[in-house]
């Protein structure tokens, strides 16, 4: 098993930045590539970015892309999302999860275990 924990959500003004952090505990995920998906009310949970195993290789969602990094510190088993120049339609609840893969990986059904999210909130 492995726990997922999110935090560093917030309230921002438009133009804003914020970063996530995701600690996981249980079962190591160093192995893995890690990802975060964000959900706005009423939407579908959608793909931002993930992570390889090594950090080596990222992938990004074109919405977030050039705005938001993605990045990850093995030794503490904690996942970042460096968000920058938050937009309004940044607004959702942010999960972040763990891969069945060692390569980057942008769909849901390649993940196997996620977090309870943490809500991030972007005003304009």
């Amino acid at each position: 098993q492995v726990q997922l924990v999110e935090s560093g959500g917030g309230l921002v003004q438009a133009g804003g930045s914020l970063r996530l952090s995701c600690a996981a505990s249980g079962r190591t995920t160093s192995s893995t590539s890690m990802g975060w998906f964000r959900q706005a009310p009423e939407k579908e949970r959608q793909f931002v970015a993930c992570i390889n195993w090594s950090g080596g290789r990222t992938a990004y969602a074109d919405s977030v892309k050039g705005r938001f990094t993605i990045s990850r510190d093995n030794a503490k088993n904690t996942l970042y999302l460096q968000m920058n120049s938050l937009q309004p339609e940044d607004t959702a609840l942010y999960f972040c999860a763990k891969s069945v893969k060692i390569t980057v990986a942008t769909t849901m059904s390649e993940y196997d275990f996620w977090g309870q999210g943490t809500q991030v909130t972007v005003s304009s």
